[in-house]
């Protein structure tokens, strides 16, 4: 398939992906408040139908981009959003049919969290054979900031859904937008690529990919620093709700409103990112960014009363705008650097690992705030952002202004890594 077969291919695969991110947005609230509302689960429940979520990029976070590169690119894509759709679709049957149990909601999370990492990897691989090189990194940030605005409205809508449809017949939302997905994502001219006769064993494809990444002069450092910021969201998810409840006594309205100022530095993040990347180039705005984001760690949990709320959005904002500079630009760069043949174990490899982070991240601060308080512990989280930019400054990083202006040979690349 030649790139940029026509805008339309674009604004299909655009739609389609903002379909499904708007269900999921409200499935975030309706799956929840199926849980507790309608089969009163515990928190052991609720923590276990959230563990699921996440799970599978620990689980097939590495063999997703062989798995993604021997099958066809699209049809991994739409096989995706069929799995999710008939798993998310079992949650009203089954209630309907007043057999609906937590286990279910566990395995529907499950099922939806392995259909996640195999869409996501093949949809950040699909999207260069669309666009453009000198198009990819604009697209990328309106990619972003399309997502960050269904994070914004999402929510808002499945609350009203919830009102007036009640919580679980509001998942078919999300059911029928993956379909919406799947049916957008079909239209797409399919990706032809040549396959071997015979496949190298599964272990050395995904070996190739993880020495290509970890050896790489930019992508191997940019890995390091998103993963530190990972494993710091990881915190920031578990703890925020404890700190505004716990410790700021917020009313619950405030609470959502604070939470979802996250989404307002996205956007801004995402819309400013090729700006800011022009002006001071893609590695130095890495570099810039990451202290931003650390900033805005610091700041979330400074203060009481109506000073804490405002430092608290100040510093949400911040951190997400920070955060959506550096996944732009360092995406940007995989898509563009990598050789074709590896791009889906690139992105896979590099998403295990920094993904990965972010269950992590939950659990060390759950264990951490039973001991010594919400707040302290998003101190010590924030102290752990220094990581970030620390990583880019001790590596070749440092001395760039754009990422593209270190040569990498590739073919000794390449060699090098098969030699290891």
């Amino acid at each position: 398939m030649s790139v940029e077969q026509g805008a339309g291919v674009f604004w299909r695969w655009w739609a389609a992906g903002t379909a499904s991110s708007v269900g999921s947005a409200v499935g975030a609230v309706a799956l929840p408040l199926t849980a507790l509302t309608v089969l009163d689960a515990s928190a052991f429940e609720m923590g276990l139908i959230t563990a699921a979520s996440y799970v599978a990029w620990l689980v097939i976070g590495l063999p997703a981009g062989v798995i993604v590169q021997r099958l066809p690119l699209r049809g991994a894509q739409v096989g995706a959003d069929l799995a999710r759709a008939l798993a998310v679709a079992s949650i009203p049957l089954a209630w309907w049919w007043e057999v609906l149990t937590v286990a279910q909601l566990v395995v529907v999370a499950l099922v939806v969290s392995f259909a996640n990492v195999l869409f996501d990897v093949a949809n950040a691989t699909f999207l260069p054979a669309i666009v453009s090189r000198e198009q990819l990194h604009a697209r990328n940030s309106l990619t972003s900031a399309t997502h960050a605005g269904t994070q914004l409205s999402g929510p808002t809508l499945g609350g009203l859904a919830v009102q007036a449809l009640g919580a679980v017949p509001t998942v078919l939302v999300d059911a029928a937008s993956y379909l919406v997905s799947a049916a957008l994502l079909w239209s797409l001219p399919a990706r032809r690529a040549d396959a071997p006769d015979r496949w190298p064993p599964v272990r050395a494809m995904i070996g190739e990919g993880w020495r290509y990444v970890t050896r790489h002069p930019v992508m191997g450092p940019t890995m390091w620093t998103a993963t530190a910021v990972n494993f710091v969201c990881g915190a920031q998810l578990a703890v925020y709700p404890l700190h505004l409840v716990r410790e700021l006594h917020a009313p619950a309205a405030l609470v959502g409103v604070l939470l979802a100022v996250e989404g307002v530095g996205s956007l801004v993040g995402a819309t400013l990112t090729p700006w800011i990347t022009r002006r001071w180039g893609t590695a130095r705005s890495l570099v810039v960014a990451c202290l931003v984001a650390a900033g805005g760690a610091f700041l979330v949990p400074l203060g009481v009363g109506w000073p804490a709320y405002l430092a608290f959005a100040a510093g949400n904002v911040l951190f997400a705008g920070g955060v959506v500079v550096l996944s732009v630009t360092t995406r940007t760069y995989r898509q563009t650097a990598s050789p074709p043949d590896l791009l889906s174990r690139v992105m896979a490899t590099v998403r295990f690992v920094s993904w990965g982070a972010i269950p992590v991240g939950g659990l060390v601060a759950g264990a951490l705030a039973g001991l010594a308080g919400a707040r302290l512990t998003l101190v010590a989280f924030a102290v752990a952002t220094v990581l970030a930019p620390l990583a880019l400054l001790l590596s070749p990083v440092r001395g760039l202004r754009d990422l593209t202006d270190l040569r990498v040979d590739e073919p000794a690349e390449r060699e090098m890594t098969a030699a290891g």
